[in-house]
């Protein structure tokens, strides 16, 4: 067999192998299409609609981004770099994105992305591209000293009104009265990693108190490794079997 054979047969092993790695596309049926959730990594995922493309808090390089449609919005929760990873976005095509981002996001970013920000403070709420989307706060507990990881008002969670599903996504909080009190919540993308968040009990107790018809925990990795994801799913199922827990593999070997 010719060198060329070989390294031919090589390559598509390659590309084969990491086509393997990178997470299922999850679909799920709206009342007029069907939305794609695409996990990436960690806190970060990809939603397609209408052929619309929704990314939040990109991170992980360009290898976690090859093969998906540019960006028409990019979300980003909050200033840390698991969230805002201007390394990644500058490796991806935002060219005819908007972005969407809390006040230190955009204090925080370079200046070729401050003119493509529209900031949402918590409680706000904008219309771009037949979708709605409101920030919500995302905060550490108790509020108070403010040297927490994550004080509140300087980041957001998001709700996506996309078609007639309501997407809720946590971004970096712990187990606050404003995720208790959501309602009418069909899937809800929710982090649980110590010592910056919840632990799997405190985000199973409010998955509990709001009900979202599917929930996706991510954002598990902490200081000390993955969140017990299979326990947190144990825990919901064990009081409220309607909750459809779905494991993804948000930390792909690349």
């Amino acid at each position: 067999m010719n060198t060329k054979i070989i390294s031919t047969i090589l390559l598509l092993f390659i590309s084969l192998f990491g086509f393997s790695q990178k997470p299922a596309i999850d679909e799920i049926k709206t009342a007029n299409g069907v939305l794609k959730i695409q996990p990436i990594l960690h806190g970060s995922l990809v939603l397609t609609y209408n052929n619309k493309t929704i990314y939040v808090d990109p991170y992980g390089g360009f290898n976690s981004y090859k093969n998906l449609k540019n960006p028409d919005i990019v979300l980003i929760t909050d200033i840390h770099g698991d969230h805002l990873d201007e390394k990644t976005l500058d490796s991806i095509n935002t060219s005819k994105a908007i972005f969407i981002a809390p006040k230190a996001v955009q204090n925080q970013i370079s200046a070729k992305y401050k003119s493509k920000i529209s900031v949402l403070e918590n409680g706000q709420g904008v219309h771009r591209l037949d979708f709605f989307i409101k920030a919500l706060p995302m905060y550490n507990l108790p509020e108070n000293p403010p040297s927490k990881k994550h004080p509140k008002g300087r980041g957001n969670g998001y709700v996506l009104t996309i078609d007639n599903l309501q997407i809720y996504i946590s971004g970096d909080t712990e187990d606050i009265p404003e995720m208790r009190n959501l309602q009418n919540i069909d899937v809800a993308f929710v982090c649980m990693n110590l010592p910056y968040t919840m632990t799997i009990e405190q985000a199973a107790s409010a998955v509990l108190e709001f009900q979202p018809k599917i929930v996706y925990p991510y954002h598990y990795r902490g200081t000390e490794g993955f969140s017990d994801v299979e326990a947190f799913k144990n825990l919901v199922n064990s009081k409220n079997n309607t909750i459809d827990v779905r494991l993804r593999d948000w930390y792909p070997k690349n």
